[in-house]
């Protein structure tokens, strides 16, 4: 049996999917990672604006949601953004 439509719920899958999308294809534009899409950074570097300040704008809000994902282990979100190639180094670590 179909689960019941329950549109908030619905609305809010579809704005993660939009949110994960916009991770995949923002690059970082500064710094030691920069040219690095947002999903790839290190948490270590993440962690660092976190305690330093994050920066303004949309680029602030989008790292800070991927530094809360590494945080609580929710990363395999982003595989189906990796190469093969780095799927199987994240395999091996």
């Amino acid at each position: 049996m179909d689960a019941p439509f329950d549109p908030e719920a619905d609305a809010l899958r579809s704005r993660a999917a939009a949110e994960l999308q916009e991770i995949a294809r923002t690059v970082m534009p500064f710094g030691r990672c920069a040219g690095r899409h947002l999903h790839e950074l290190p948490a270590e570097y993440l962690q660092w604006f976190a305690t330093r300040g994050w920066p303004k704008g949309r680029l602030g809000v989008l790292m800070q949601m991927v530094y809360q994902m590494k945080a609580d282990g929710s990363e395999v979100a982003f595989d189906p953004f990796r190469s093969p190639e780095a799927r199987l180094r994240k395999a091996d670590s």
